[in-house]
């Protein structure tokens, strides 16, 4: 096992990573930009260091700076959490290089899986029904147009790379295509650099469901149940949920245990997320996997008592898996509310400042994963992610009922945050039915939402 680990990322999940490195005895080192000098995770790591200006890309998506802060401070092995360069192949082999390990799959395996295209015709060589898309990445606008026809409108651009929702446009006609091309391949520059788009038929009222895996590098790979991500914003999740009640449990055990027949046979290593659509008739097709922890991990920590994190940490350090799939029990139900320093109000509008007062919910069953405290700067440079509520209970409306009585008692004070529309959607009756898409936000967006559950 390792002695110490850099933690290559900020915010809620370096904190986390600093949690699980404490329970397992091993050293954190955080590595910081000046803006996140006050940040918690550098108060409460072993060590701090810091990378570079705030600045992502000269801090957190440098390369050279992380591993020099690695060999600075004597680490073993990196862990770059989710976003940065936690996908990055290129950064994994020179972690490699550098006779460091990984946190999370190696290299070749980060290279397998790095275009979500190729990824999609691999999976869907071992079995997994995929969606209709485009032949390869798009090579120009007559190629899209071309690619787009044959599909048949509507259409869903994508970026081989990077996730949240980032680089993204749904198009009902050929009169949109082009402009929402440009669009998308200027997003994936900025947001992934790399501008290489494809195209996905797009599923009306879909669901968003994803399952969770765990393979060791001996081949040895479980899954950790379904989570419902259907609740989103511009194709970014805000609230996920586990078990989705979009599928039955035969359907459910279905899912999962073909994607992890497929993963375990395509070669995946470590922790990793793969990604559905669920149409009307409850049909499920792969689109994407998420070759990282994921931001909503704690509903299937929640749900199982297996600390995921930990789980990353022992399978890079080369330890089997310390579980199987029969001990592996999904008990209850759980839900995450991703707070955001957001105004609801104005069509999700980011938000900075100070923090005057935070008070977390508390009590049996409720979790808060977050970096904030009194007098904390929410900075401009970065998402605006501060925290994520977690609440589990025995039966779906016992969640809820938890949630509500959670988000009523979290305090944010100072800045704007998008707690209104959390308590909106536990009002919701589409909601509360399990009846929700991906669309039952935007089609009627923020502000008409919010006004909605108020007279609920």
């Amino acid at each position: 096992m390792f002695a110490k680990i850099l933690i290559a990322n900020r915010g809620e999940i370096a904190l986390r990573i600093i949690r699980a490195c404490r329970m397992m005895g091993i050293g954190s080192v955080v590595a910081y930009s000046e803006a996140d000098r006050e940040s918690l995770p550098v108060q409460l790591a072993d060590e701090a260091i810091c990378i570079g200006p705030a600045d992502a890309k000269r801090s957190y998506l440098s390369a050279p700076a992380m591993i020099s802060a690695a060999l600075v401070t004597g680490c073993e092995a990196i862990h770059p959490g989710y976003g940065f360069l936690s996908e990055d192949e290129g950064f994994a082999e020179v972690v490699r290089a550098h006779d460091l390990t990984f946190i999370g799959p190696p290299p070749s395996v980060l290279e397998r899986f790095a275009s979500k295209e190729g990824t999609r015709r691999l999976l869907g060589g071992h079995g997994l029904p995929t969606i209709p898309g485009s032949d390869g990445m798009l090579r120009d606008d007559a190629h899209a147009l071309e690619e787009a026809q044959r599909i048949g409108f509507p259409i869903l651009i994508k970026p081989s790379a990077g996730g949240g929702g980032k680089g993204m446009r749904l198009v009902r006609s050929p009169r949109e295509l082009e402009t929402a091309i440009r669009i998308c391949r200027s997003e994936a520059r900025s947001a992934f650099g790399d501008d290489s788009l494809y195209l996905e038929k797009w599923l009306e009222d879909n669901r968003h469901v994803e399952v969770q895996i765990a393979v060791d590098r001996f081949g040895h790979g479980v899954h950790l149940g379904e989570r419902d991500c259907s609740v989103q914003r511009r194709h970014q999740k805000i609230l996920e949920e586990a078990p989705t009640p979009a599928l039955g449990p035969a359907a459910r055990a279905e899912l999962a245990e073909r994607a992890i027949r497929a993963i375990v046979a395509a070669g995946y290593e470590n922790v990793g997320t793969l990604e559905f659509l669920v149409d009307r008739d409850g049909n499920f097709y792969f689109i994407e996997i998420n070759s990282r922890i994921q931001v909503e991990h704690p509903v299937t920590e929640a749900l199982t008592g297996i600390d995921l994190v930990a789980t990353q940490i022992r399978i890079a350090a080369g330890e089997p898996l310390a579980f199987s799939q029969a001990d592996v029990v999904l008990r209850g139900h759980a839900i995450e509310f991703r707070i955001n320093a957001e105004d609801t109000a104005h069509d999700f509008r980011p938000q900075t400042g100070i923090v005057e007062r935070f008070v977390a919910p508390g009590g049996p069953w409720v979790r808060m994963d977050s970096h904030l405290y009194g007098g904390y700067e929410v900075p401009p440079f970065y998402d605006s992610l501060l925290g994520k509520l977690i609440v589990w209970g025995p039966d779906r409306p016992t969640a809820i009922a938890r949630a509500k009585a959670a988000l009523d008692e979290l305090l944010i004070e100072g800045v704007e945050t998008n707690v209104p529309i959390h308590q909106a959607m536990l009002a919701n009756e589409v909601f509360l039915e399990g009846r929700m898409t991906t669309s039952l936000l935007d089609r009627v967006g923020s502000a008409a939402f919010l006004a909605a559950g108020s007279r609920a």
